[in-house]
C-alpha cells in the first residue's frame, strides 16, 4: 500500500470542494484518534462546500449516531468505556454508508435517506434527524473506526469515495478531549482519566489503521 499524501486543513478543504463540484453523490469518510477533529474539519468542509455550491449540497453524516444508547450500554456492561468500538451498531452504520453511495436510495417517498445524530447535551443518539435528500453531492461521515479491519467496518474503504484520516501531536489531542469532558460535566481530574484510560485506548485502535487512508490531514 502506498503512503498516504498528507495535507493542511485548509488544502484538504479545497479538495473537498473540488470534489463535490465534479458531480455525482460522493462520501467523504474522515477517521482519527479522539480528540483528533474529526467533527471541526467535517463541518470546514459542509460549510465550504455550502458557500461556494449552495444549501443542500453538502450534508455531514457523524458516525456517533450509531452509539448505542445508554440503557443498551448499562443492559451490557459496557457504559463505563462508551466509545469502544463495540459500544457502537456497526452493521446499521455500514448499511448507512452503501445507502448513501446512491441517490434516490430514499425512504420518505422523495428520495431522501433520513440518519441518525449524536446530541452530546444528552449523551445519546438521536434516530432520524439529519435528512440526505438526492440532491446532495457530497455527504461528509466522521468517526473514529472508519479505517478498522476488522467486521463490517473493514468494508467503509471501499464504500467511501475517499477516506481520509485526521493525525494530531497526542498532547493536543488529549488536551481537546479534557475540555470536551469538562464541558460536558466532569470535573479536570475525571476529565483527565476518561481521557488518557478509556480514550487512550480506542486511539490506540484507530492509530493502527491510520496508514489506509487515502489523504492524511493534519488537524
Amino acid at each position: 500500500m502506498s503512503t498516504p499524501q498528507t495535507l493542511s486543513a485548509d488544502q484538504a478543504v479545497a479538495r473537498a470542494v473540488a470534489l463535490a463540484a465534479a458531480g455525482g453523490r460522493s462520501v467523504l469518510g474522515i477517521a482519527g484518534a479522539p480528540g483528533a477533529g474529526k467533527s471541526t474539519l467535517a463541518r470546514r468542509v459542509v460549510t465550504a462546500v455550502t458557500e461556494q455550491l449552495g444549501p443542500g449540497v453538502a450534508v455531514q453524516v457523524p458516525m456517533d449516531g450509531f452509539h448505542l444508547a445508554n440503557a443498551a450500554l448499562d443492559a451490557l456492561g459496557r457504559h463505563d468505556r462508551k466509545g469502544a468500538i463495540d459500544t457502537f451498531d456497526a452493521a446499521g452504520y455500514v448499511a448507512l454508508v452503501r445507502r448513501l453511495t446512491a441517490t434516490g436510495d430514499g425512504t420518505d417517498g422523495t428520495g431522501t435517506v433520513w440518519a441518525p445524530d449524536f446530541d452530546r447535551r444528552v449523551d445519546e443518539p438521536v434516530a432520524g434527524s439529519i435528512a440526505v435528500p438526492p440532491e446532495t453531492v457530497l455527504v461528509v461521515s466522521e468517526g473514529n473506526y472508519l479505517l478498522d479491519q476488522s467486521t463490517p467496518w473493514r468494508e467503509l474503504p471501499g464504500l467511501c469515495t475517499e477516506t481520509w484520516a485526521c493525525v494530531v501531536d497526542d498532547d493536543v489531542r488529549i488536551d481537546r478531549l479534557v475540555g470536551r469532558h469538562m464541558r460536558h460535566g466532569r470535573d479536570h481530574e475525571r476529565a483527565r482519566a476518561w481521557a488518557v484510560e478509556v480514550d487512550g485506548v480506542n486511539a490506540a485502535r484507530v492509530t493502527a489503521d491510520l496508514h489506509r487512508a487515502s489523504v492524511l490531514v493534519r488537524t
